[in-house]
This record gives C-alpha cells, sequence and structure tokens, in this order.
C-alpha cells in the first residue's frame, strides 16, 4: 500500500510540474516580438535599459528587436525600411503581430508604417515614448540639414498628411507617454494623440523616458 501511496504522489507531482511547466512556455510565448524604433540621432543604445527590464520581467532575448536606421533620412524611407523589418521578425519569430515601441521621431516613421504602409495588418501595440507627434519646435534648430527634421516641424506637409483623419488607424492599440520637462519636445501636448492611451510620465527629461524603471513598467503592462 505505501508503495501505491508512494507511486501516485510521484505521478502527481510530476504531471503538476509538466502542466506549470506548459503553463510557463505558454505565457512567455504569449508575448509578441518588440520592436524598438529610436529617435534623431539615436542608436542602438537607446535602448539598453528597457531591453534589459523587458529581458528581467519575461521576454526572451529573441523577442526584442532594435531597428537601426539613418535617422538622418526621410521618415517616409525609414517606414519602408521598418516594413522589411517587421517582415523579418515575424519570419524569424513565427509570430502573427509585432509590438512597436519609438522613442521620439521614431514615432513618425512607425506611424506612417501603419497608416500608409499597411503596418496596422501587422502591428498589435504601438507606442510612443515623447513623439513628436504634432511637431516641435525644437526641429528648428536642425530642419535646414535633414530632412527626417524638417519633417519634425509643426506644420509640415508630412505631418499635416500623418494627422489628417484618424490619428490611430485600425485596431492597433496605440499608447503615448509625455512628460511636462520634456525639453525636446515642444510643446508637451505635441505627443498626445486622438484616439490613444495618453499618460503623463511626470517630471522626465527627454531621454529619461526610455530609461525610467517605471515607465518601463507601464509600458510592458500595456503590452501583455
Amino acid at each position: 500500500m505505501i508503495k501505491v501511496v508512494r507511486a501516485l504522489t510521484a505521478f502527481f507531482v510530476a504531471f503538476g510540474a509538466v502542466l506549470i511547466g506548459t503553463t510557463g512556455t505558454a505565457s512567455a510565448a504569449t508575448h509578441d516580438p518588440v520592436i524598438f524604433v529610436y529617435g534623431f540621432n539615436g542608436s542602438t543604445s537607446t535602448w539598453t535599459d528597457m531591453v534589459a527590464n523587458f529581458e528581467a520581467n519575461g521576454w526572451s532575448a529573441s523577442q526584442l528587436v532594435v531597428f537601426t536606421y539613418d535617422s538622418h533620412q526621410s521618415n517616409v524611407t525609414t517606414a519602408s525600411q521598418l516594413a522589411a523589418k517587421v517582415t523579418s521578425v515575424l519570419a524569424s519569430t513565427g509570430a502573427s503581430k509585432v509590438d512597436i515601441v519609438s522613442h521620439s521621431m521614431g514615432a513618425l516613421s512607425s506611424r506612417y508604417y501603419l497608416k500608409s504602409l499597411g503596418g496596422t495588418a501587422y502591428v498589435d501595440d504601438w507606442v510612443s515614448l515623447g513623439g513628436p507627434n504634432h511637431g516641435t519646435s525644437t526641429a528648428n534648430l536642425c530642419a535646414l540639414l535633414y530632412t527626417s527634421c524638417s519633417q519634425m516641424l509643426s506644420g509640415s506637409s508630412f505631418l499635416n498628411s500623418l494627422n489628417a483623419g484618424d490619428e490611430t488607424p485600425g485596431t492597433v492599440k496605440y499608447g503615448t507617454w509625455w512628460s511636462s520637462c520634456d525639453e525636446v519636445i515642444n510643446p508637451d501636448s505635441s505627443v498626445l494623440l486622438t484616439g490613444a492611451t495618453n499618460t503623463a510620465a511626470g517630471c522626465l527629461e527627454h531621454t529619461q523616458l526610455h530609461d525610467d524603471a517605471t515607465v518601463a513598467s507601464q509600458v510592458r503592462a500595456f503590452l501583455s
């Protein structure tokens, strides 16, 4: 009898372990791959802290992709390159959709991808951290030098087209984070989009938006 009890106990312990393991795997698999898009003069290092935060909270390294591009080129060109990157990530991961997390000007190329290049079919959630969605006066400092910078000017033909009609098209879930102490996005309200979940991040500098642990936690919750 004792042997029978021990055998049954071992069976249920093993069966429970299998269930836990299966549940854990399924939970990890529920995360869409995340593509991070930096802004003007950004680099892969822009996302070092946030990627580490995501990895520490259940995302695998293969699910976290930093998109690299020439931030001085037109946002239209960048959007086409982003479209190719999304296709590549979907193929390599087997996922049906990705999430996009953008910082600053990265919001503009990724929004163009969604609105004009069919991206809404392949993106589940989209995030803008301090994005100049309606322009920023700071762009006057570089507008004569770079196309992408001139496109960040309020009233530019690029922004007028991007913001015409529905600012948050498709079934994508849109979220923005803005700061009352953002020295780059002027006015601060430029970040907010009609139809998005617009979150005040408190008093953070422009570059702190992608490094702040609280913001990272909120973004993770938004994507989950």
